[in-house]
């Protein structure tokens, strides 16, 4: 591999903007070399701002390329399995945002592709990437707060008229779970080291329109050893701020997320053993994307060790029994 990774970008749209773009123009060992979407004039536009040189409108145009190393895909969710595909069979490495697949049965498909193609695939599992998580992360695989009990997370998005893919469940694939829920529900499992799970219970509120997506979930996920999760979210909150958060509850200490506050049993007192430093200089939100993408620089550049993502699997696997139960109205067991 050389030592400069060329990459072209699919989809130019919020998360690209935000968050992709921003952090690949300063990245060492990286060129963005392409950038593509369907929208010509803004990809462009974009391109000459970032001095990218090349503009595409079609993924397959933009992989006849013979310098592309890498692709990003930021495309609507029911596009990642066939570009993942695409980008595969033209033997480039690939970052695809979550979800990698609509389906658990897509995501051993792409795996399968990786495998014979004998390229990477590396899902947008962001929040890993966290300097708050990672710490936490230390915490919790030290041992240092007794046995895990589980884990309560949310996020609630002020109410705003919305429209576009993420509207169309064919599109979307889910609404405010998959798109809040779903990144809260990865973390939770990695952090637990993903126990299997064993039954689980959702709710949630939806529009009777056809093809319409759910405004909010709860989900109350129960797994091996008695640890259980509970996810909270909703894109249609009427209050005066959005919310997220993030608790670990465990048998001799707790902790939560934005900022990071761990809390432990020290000769039966609770304890504050949060790290020194723990409110980092910038954003989580932005942090978390750039040490994502010098991970998988890294990782096609043979610098880290590659893991296949079949964790993934049964991440799709939950998400597909939790929907189960909201649509049917009971508990699903695995």
């Amino acid at each position: 591999m050389p030592d400069t990774v060329k990459i072209g970008m699919v989809g130019a749209g919020a998360i690209a903007q935000l968050a992709h773009l921003p952090a690949l123009s300063r990245l060492r060992g990286a060129e963005l070399v392409a950038l593509c979407d369907n929208d010509g004039p803004k990809a462009s536009a974009l391109a000459d701002r970032l001095t990218i040189p090349y503009v595409f409108t079609d993924l397959e145009d933009m992989l006849e390329m013979d310098e592309l190393d890498a692709v990003i895909l930021t495309t609507p969710n029911h596009l990642h399995e066939p570009h993942v595909l695409s980008a595969l069979r033209a033997g480039v490495h690939v970052l695809c945002e979550r979800p990698l697949s609509l389906t658990s049965n897509g995501v051993e498909r792409i795996l399968a592709a990786a495998e014979k193609a004998d390229r990477k695939i590396v899902v947008g599992t962001n929040h890993r990437f966290r300097s708050d998580v990672q710490q936490l992360s230390r915490f919790l695989q030290g041992g240092e707060l007794g046995k895990l009990l589980g884990m309560r997370s949310g996020q609630y998005h002020l109410r705003t008229q919305r429209e576009g893919w993420r509207m169309r469940k064919a599109e979307a694939g889910g609404g405010a779970f998959l798109e809040h829920g779903y990144p809260m529900l990865d973390l939770a499992l990695w952090l637990a080291n993903f126990p299997p799970a064993v039954r689980v219970t959702a709710h949630m509120d939806r529009q009777k329109n056809p093809g319409a997506v759910e405004d909010s979930m709860v989900v109350y996920l129960e797994c091996a050893a008695g640890v259980s999760f509970v996810f909270d979210v909703s894109w249609c909150y009427v209050g005066e701020e959005d919310r997220w958060w993030f608790e670990v509850l465990s048998s001799r200490g707790s902790a939560r997320l934005a900022p990071l506050r761990v809390v432990k049993d020290l000769n039966g007192r609770p304890t504050n053993v949060s790290p020194s430093g723990a409110s980092a200089r910038e954003s989580v939100f932005l942090q978390s994307y750039r040490a994502e993408l010098a991970h998988f620089v890294s990782v096609v550049r043979d610098e880290s060790p590659y893991d296949p993502p079949r964790d993934q699997v049964e991440v799709m696997r939950i998400v597909e029994a939790i929907y189960k139960s909201a649509e049917q109205g009971r508990e699903i067991v695995f």
